[in-house]
């Protein structure tokens, strides 16, 4: 076998690998940023593809006899990005569900007219959504979460072989667990806005009824605005916590998936 023979038996493999790295640079917090530009994000693919190939056992490659044909290769590489894409949006649920907190919050404090683009989600967002996703992105980097992204996919290639994924109960379960808690950790943000904004407008009601002469409009919509920033202030460390908890949870849960 000549040595060109040699490096392009290589090639199919090193094709898998890549893809399921790139399918971490959809959904994943950080490198699924819609402001990394999309070459960017297939050329660190493509580089630590090439880093980690050399590094792969033979049990990884030992599965199916790889040729290089679009054919047979293409339903391996979409179960290989399937396999990116499931890490990457379960690590990015708690910014998701922070974000909605926020969302939940900012629109019961009347700030939902003040909407504008998200680069890290690719869509909509309010100011104190924006604020909190930021907040949280943040404590994802400073614990170090991009990195066990990259290491949660490194060992996907000792547990799962290329070309052997097969979505089972294990992967329902997880995606529906994670997503029940990122809708528990939306509502835990949100409620002691919600909570404070209802007696607020109670106490709004109370007053207008004493004093009809007062304006309720233009009372009660730059109150609700002060009073909600005012415990969203105070409560940032509450959320914090609430926040580390929960993505130290995913993390945990999603490396005892990929063990499983």
């Amino acid at each position: 076998m000549s040595q060109f023979e040699v490096i392009l038996s290589h090639v199919p493999p090193l094709l898998l690998v890549v893809f399921r790295l790139g399918g971490l640079m959809v959904f994943a917090p950080v490198f699924g940023s819609a402001a990394i530009p999309g070459r960017v994000k297939v050329f660190l693919s493509l580089v630590i593809g090439l880093a980690i190939y050399p590094l792969l056992s033979r049990e990884v490659f030992a599965a199916h006899p790889l040729h290089l044909d679009l054919w047979s290769l293409a339903p391996l590489m979409a179960t290989e990005l399937l396999i990116g894409l499931i890490v990457g949006y379960v690590a990015a649920l708690p910014m998701i569900a922070v974000q909605t907190g926020g969302l939940i919050m900012g629109q019961q404090m009347g700030l939902g007219f003040a909407s504008f683009y998200n680069p890290g989600l690719d869509d909509e967002a309010d100011v104190v959504g924006q604020i909190l996703f930021y907040l949280a992105l943040a404590g994802f980097l400073l614990v170090g979460g991009h990195e066990a992204l990259v290491l949660a996919i490194l060992h996907t290639f000792e547990h799962v072989p290329l070309g052997q994924f097969v979505v089972d109960g294990s992967l329902i379960a997880l995606i529906t667990g994670l997503l029940l808690a990122a809708f528990e950790l939306a509502l835990r943000v949100a409620a002691p806005v919600l909570a404070v904004v209802f007696l607020q407008s109670v106490a709004l009601g109370f007053i207008t009824k004493t004093v009809p002469q007062l304006n309720i409009l233009s009372l009660g919509f730059p109150m609700r605005i002060l009073v909600g920033v005012t415990v969203v202030m105070l409560g940032l460390t509450v959320i914090n916590e609430v926040l580390m908890e929960a993505i130290d949870v995913t993390l945990t849960a999603l490396f005892e998936w990929i063990e499983s």
